[in-house]
C-alpha cells in the first residue's frame, strides 16, 4: 500500500496536467482513432494507484491490443480534461469519449439515475451486481442509451464516513455537523438525521474539510484512500462488511462514438468492459479492508457498521430519500420499485 500511495502523491502533478497517452507516433493517421478517457480520480499507472484509474488504463491497453492498434486512448485523470460533473453531459454530446463516472452526479440531468446512490437500497456487492441482469439494470441501460450513453463496465463501490472530530456511526452522530453525502438522496437522509448538507464532488472533499466548510463526508473506500483524507481525519466508519452507502460508478462511453465504430471494434470494447468487472469487484473489496489499516496507522479511530446501525439509517432513508425520489415522477417511482425487487 505504501508504494501505491507514494506513487499517487509523487506523480499527481504530472498526471493532472496532461493525459497519459496509449499511442504510437502514427496515432492520428487516417486508419486509427484516438479516444479520450476522463475521470476525477488521482492518476497512477496500470499497476499502481487508484483502481478506477487503473481500470481506465487496463481498458485502454486491452482494447488497443484487441483492435490491433485501430483504437488508441488518452487517459486524463484528476478531472484534468474537464470538470467532474460536466463529463456526463460531454459524453451525451460526444464531446468526450469515455469516463469512469459516479452515476448519481448526473441526477441533475437525468433524475432517475440517482437510484445508483440511494441510501440503504444496496447493502452488498452481490446485490448491486445482481441489478445488471435484473429489470432495474435493463431499464438503467435503456434509459442511458436513450440519453446517448452506453455502460461499458458495471462498477459498484461501498463507502464509509470520515470525520474531522467525533465518530459518525449512528444517525444522532451527524446532528449539527456539515456533512457531504454524494447524491441528493444521500444528502436527504443525512439532513433527516440532523446534518447540515454541503455538496461537493469527492475530489473536493479534502480542501473542504481543510477549510472547515465540511466536518464529515461519505464517499467510497477507494476515494477515502486516494484523496488522503486520513491526513485530516480523527475518525472513520468503514464500508467493509455492511454500509448504507453503495454507489454505481460505471465505465461509460458516448453511444454516438460507440456506434461510429466497426463491429469488431465494438466487440472488443464489449469484451474488455465485461472482463474488467471482476477486477473492479476485487479491487473495491480490497480497498474496503485497506482503508481501516491506513486510517488506524494515521491515528484515527476506526468503526464498522452492523445490522442494527443500518436499520436505524434505513428508517430515516425510507422517510426522506426514498419518499422524495418516488414522488418526483412516475418513472422515479417505477425505478425505486424495480430496485427494491432485487434482494
Amino acid at each position: 500500500m505504501i508504494n501505491r500511495r507514494t506513487l499517487i502523491q509523487g506523480i499527481a502533478s504530472a498526471t493532472t496536467t496532461s493525459g497519459l497517452i496509449f499511442s504510437s507516433p502514427n496515432t492520428y493517421s487516417a486508419d486509427i482513432k484516438t479516444l479520450k478517457i476522463s475521470h476525477q480520480f488521482p492518476g497512477g499507472t496500470i499497476d499502481k494507484g487508484d483502481f478506477r484509474d487503473r481500470l481506465a488504463r487496463k481498458f485502454a491497453q486491452e482494447v488497443e491490443k484487441k483492435t490491433k492498434g485501430e483504437l488508441k486512448f488518452e487517459v486524463y485523470p484528476g478531472s484534468s480534461l474537464m470538470k467532474t460533473v460536466a463529463q456526463f453531459s460531454a459524453l451525451r454530446k460526444a464531446a468526450l469519449d469515455v469516463s469512469v463516472y459516479p452515476l448519481a452526479y448526473a441526477g441533475g440531468e437525468v433524475q432517475e439515475v440517482n437510484i445508483g446512490l440511494m441510501p440503504c437500497m444496496v447493502t452488498s456487492y452481490e446485490q448491486g451486481y445482481a441489478w445488471k441482469k435484473a429489470e432495474i439494470g435493463r431499464e438503467i441501460t435503456k434509459l442511458l442509451e436513450a440519453k446517448g450513453i452506453k455502460i461499458v463496465t458495471w462498477i459498484w463501490q461501498a463507502g464509509g464516513v470520515v470525520s474531522k472530530s467525533t465518530p459518525i456511526l449512528n444517525p444522532d452522530d451527524v446532528k449539527g455537523l456539515k456533512v457531504r453525502g454524494g447524491s441528493r438522496e444521500m444528502d436527504l437522509m443525512l439532513k433527516g438525521a440532523g446534518g447540515i448538507i454541503s455538496s461537493v464532488p469527492s475530489n473536493e472533499i479534502y480542501p473542504a474539510m481543510q477549510t472547515g466548510s465540511l466536518d464529515a463526508a461519505v464517499t467510497s473506500s477507494t476515494s477515502l484512500i486516494s484523496f488522503r483524507l486520513e491526513e485530516i481525519a480523527k475518525a472513520i466508519t468503514t464500508g467493509r462488511g455492511k454500509s448504507f452507502w453503495f454507489m454505481l460508478e460505471p465505465l461509460l462511453m458516448s453511444k454516438a462514438v460507440y456506434d461510429s465504430l466497426t463491429a469488431q471494434q465494438q466487440k472488443a470494447i464489449d469484451e474488455v468492459g465485461l472482463d474488467l468487472e471482476s477486477f473492479a469487484i476485487s479491487m473495491a473489496k480490497a480497498d474496503d479492508e485497506e482503508v481501516s489499516k491506513i486510517y488506524k496507522s494515521a491515528g484515527a479511530t476506526v468503526y464498522d457498521m452492523d445490522s442494527a446501525v443500518i436499520a436505524k439509517w434505513k428508517k430515516i432513508a425510507q422517510e426522506t430519500a426514498w419518499t422524495d425520489f418516488s414522488s418526483r415522477s412516475t418513472e422515479c417511482d417505477r425505478f425505486l420499485k424495480l430496485a427494491l425487487a432485487v434482494s
